[in-house]
């Protein structure tokens, strides 16, 4: 499991840090096809791990592809603020005030996150029983957790500037 934790934990990284990184066509093809690869990749993972019956199976797709696709709305939401924020840190011209926002928007997304969840465990509950839809749920809670930290490691704290690239110049 944690071998699986891993890959997909990477999976979503690469799905968060893709579109900062695609600059031009062929950049943005390769980025699309490593993305597809990575979402095949998790769902072979939450295959793997969920233990579906086919009747089960038949009910739980559907209803993981609408929560897939709503993360990934919010995963670009997050994108855009990550890039928003290195362009104001690069710049060295963060302030109060756009310090707050960005942390505003990310509550937003945060409290978006929670409301895709709840609105997503009786969709869930309809189709499995209530320790699949509990297992659904760490298993997806386990990926994000492991990706955000990851993501966070590689984030500077706002006002952190030692760790600007020509800091030490």
């Amino acid at each position: 499991m944690k071998k699986v934790i891993a890959i997909a934990s990477l999976a979503l990284c690469a799905a968060l840090a893709t579109p900062v990184y695609a600059a031009d066509t062929a950049a943005d093809d390769t980025a699309n096809i490593a993305l597809e690869k990575l979402k095949a990749d998790k769902k072979y993972i939450t295959a793997q791990n969920m233990q579906l019956t086919d009747a089960e199976a038949k009910g739980f797709w559907p209803v993981y592809d609408e929560y897939q696709d709503g993360l990934s709305k919010l995963n670009q939401r997050t994108v855009a603020i990550i890039k928003e924020y290195a362009d104001i840190f690069n710049s060295n011209s963060m302030t109060d005030d756009k310090a707050m926002k960005l942390l505003n928007e990310q509550l937003v997304i945060e409290t978006d996150e929670l409301a895709l969840k709840k609105a997503t465990v009786p969709k869930l509950q309809k189709v499995l029983p209530g320790e699949k839809v509990a297992r659904y749920m760490q298993i997806e809670n386990k990926l994000r957790a492991i990706a955000k930290f990851q993501l966070a490691d590689k984030i500077p704290l706002i006002g952190d500037k030692a760790q600007q690239p020509d800091a030490g110049k």
